[in-house]
């Protein structure tokens, strides 16, 4: 998924402050454990929210830390795949929250959004050098880096939130887990036809499908959803990371505005918790692992709560491909 389409699919995350001019990525220096001052203090299991403790009367190390607070359990987490995390990050001195997973469950009413992010691969939520400190860790672990603003985010950094460049960040990450799965790898099996009224769909190997909206029908008014290769994976759980390829296209006029194979290949969403749009969530919690889906969805369930959106107005139709979860 493109940063584009992410915008457009997700209620995305609170991005820390606003700290990014764009998706977050770090400088070309290597991370150095190596400290000449110190080291915030990390307390609480990994799973629920951290707290940060900065050591009284010590000025932060002048170099980037990355520490494993607590270890994890099982297989560790590899360059390229699919990982679910939580996250938060403060400033040195800050003594608050700037961002992070658990603010979304601050009241105690709404799930908590997760992240899913691929390693190595640029992320809106999280700086390379961050995000590149779970390769290699197990499940379950907690992570901390620290270091400055200039160093971690490096030129997309903006300003303008408040923090220089010279502010120290501490961030404390939890991954869940990671999956494997090949950017290019998409659903088998027989296709079904479409249900009366929906739109037909040729999918064509490792690249989007074409989708032909059916001539002379209205737009449906509610959400319409059709399994079109039936899968014999797991079910898609509220709270899970979902890999998937997907097309998708404007009923209005037929043009496709999005797909995952324009873009890399196999992408990641936190699905059932407002992560995407209500669509997404109704229409592929409950799918199967394997499953190609086709939804239709009106505006009331895509962006039409979202005036500012170019889509607002738009019945959308997706092809989605249910490749794993994490």
């Amino acid at each position: 998924m493109n940063h584009t389409m992410k915008r457009r699919l997700a209620a995305m995350l609170a991005v820390p402050a606003l700290l990014f001019t764009a998706a977050a990525c770090g400088s070309d220096d290597g991370n150095n454990g190596d400290t000449s001052g110190g080291v915030a203090e990390v307390s609480g299991k990994a799973g629920a929210k951290p707290e940060i403790t900065i050591p009284k009367d010590t000025d932060p190390s002048e170099k980037t830390v990355v520490k494993t607070v607590t270890p994890g359990s099982g297989t560790a987490i590899k360059d390229s795949e699919f990982v679910r995390l939580d996250w938060t990050v403060e400033k040195w001195g800050g003594d608050q929250q700037l961002g992070g997973t658990w603010t979304d469950a601050a009241t105690g009413d709404a799930p908590r959004r997760q992240a899913v992010e691929q390693i190595g691969k640029p992320s809106q939520q999280l700086p390379e050098k961050v995000l590149d400190a779970v390769k290699g860790q197990k499940p379950g672990s907690r992570i901390l880096v620290q270091g400055t603003a200039g160093d971690l985010i490096g030129e997309n950094l903006n300003t303008a939130s408040g923090i220089s460049a010279d502010d120290v960040l501490i961030w404390v990450v939890d991954p869940v887990g990671g999956t494997a799965v090949d950017a290019k790898a998409e659903v088998k099996g027989e296709q079904a036809p479409p249900a009366a009224g929906m739109p037909e769909v040729e999918a064509k190997p490792q690249q989007a499908a074409t989708i032909t909206i059916p001539k002379g029908v209205k737009a449906p008014t509610e959400l319409k959803e059709q399994v079109l290769i039936k899968g014999d994976g797991k079910k898609v759980e509220a709270g899970q990371g979902l890999i998937a390829q997907y097309t998708g296209v404007k009923w209005e006029d037929g043009k496709k505005f999005d797909s995952s194979w324009d873009h890399g290949g196999a992408t990641a969403f936190q699905i059932g918790t407002g992560s995407v749009v209500e669509g997404w969530d109704k229409g592929l919690v409950g799918k199967n692992v394997g499953d190609r889906v086709l939804l239709v969805i009106p505006p009331a369930l895509g962006y039409g709560a979202n005036p500012s959106s170019e889509l607002a107005k738009n019945t959308l139709v997706f092809v989605v491909d249910i490749l794993g979860t994490v």
